[in-house]
């Protein structure tokens, strides 16, 4: 992608807010949804992630095909994704909204690990340390102690960050390789639904009408989230946006304490502030060298 027009930078940068904002909509549907499993909550979430993806690619007239060679991937993807997904959810029933959406976050900087073997990508000195960086911020916000009664949920929705950064990564192997996003939008979503419907089967908890709406909306709220931050990329590079998508722990902090009544403690700020600051060390990074 050559020079980006601010006009088409400051789209993006709305874009990405927006699909912040999608993502904490998302996170507090399924708090909302009650004692429901986490398992039955994602399946609802991608069940209207694979319909609305199914649209796109008839509304476009794009074949749901993958290449061949390509298929190793496209499973990884799918499977890393869904791992992340479901931890993902485990942890935002269990945990402080801003707390689980930070610990998800982590995935940018897991994405540049594993980036390292998927794409072959040689990580700076800058990126590593804030990689680094990222993580020691995340002990703050797990605090790895056997007191922390969180202790468990926290570390599941720190695997749920790393599963994510490494279905990134394959996505932007599946990108390079000529796959199109709607086509791995939609694969991902079928495949998490597939793995997901056994468990319904045998273990359905009935829902009411409330909760059967706060799934559906969870559902629509992520659509957004997806459609919206791939808009973001379309018109700006990643290294010149993400940052912004931080913005998601700010809109966590503010539903959490209204909707729920949480209120973050002081460990867990530093830990956002150390994992927003490597982030936006990376982000001033990256520009310069592009510069």
């Amino acid at each position: 992608m050559g020079k980006v027009k601010m006009k088409d930078k400051n789209k993006a940068i709305l874009f990405i807010i927006c699909a912040a904002f999608c993502f904490t909509v998302m996170n507090a549907c399924i708090r909302l949804a009650g004692d429901l499993p986490f398992v039955q909550k994602s399946f609802f979430r991608n069940f209207v992630a694979a319909i609305l993806a199914f649209g796109v690619l008839k509304k476009n007239h794009i074949k749901i095909t993958c290449k061949p060679e390509n298929r190793k991937y496209m499973f990884a993807r799918a499977f890393f994704g869904t791992a992340g997904m479901l931890c993902n959810f485990y942890a935002v029933d269990r945990l402080v909204l801003a707390d689980a959406s930070m610990l998800n976050k982590m995935s940018p900087f897991f994405a540049v690990v594993f980036s390292m073997f998927i794409l072959k990508d040689k990580p700076t000195v800058v990126q590593l340390g804030a990689v680094i960086s990222a993580f020691i911020g995340s002990l703050f916000i797990i605090k790895p102690t056997f007191s922390n009664a969180d202790l468990f949920a926290s570390v599941i929705g720190f695997l749920g960050g790393m599963g994510a950064g490494a279905a990134y990564a394959f996505v932007g192997k599946l990108g390079r390789g000529g796959e199109k996003g709607p086509v791995i939008v939609f694969f991902f979503s079928v495949f998490s639904c597939a793995v997901t419907i056994p468990y319904i089967i045998f273990n359905f908890a009935p829902m009411t009408l409330y909760q059967t709406g706060m799934l559906l909306l969870t559902g629509l709220a992520a659509a957004g989230g997806q459609f919206s931050i791939t808009a973001a990329y379309t018109h700006a590079p990643a290294k010149e946006v993400s940052v912004f998508d931080y913005s998601q722990i700010i809109f966590s902090a503010i539903l959490g304490f209204f909707l729920f009544g949480q209120v973050p403690d002081v460990w867990s700020f530093v830990g956002y502030g150390i994992i927003i600051a490597a982030a936006v060390a990376m982000f001033v990074y990256n520009n310069r060298k592009t510069a």
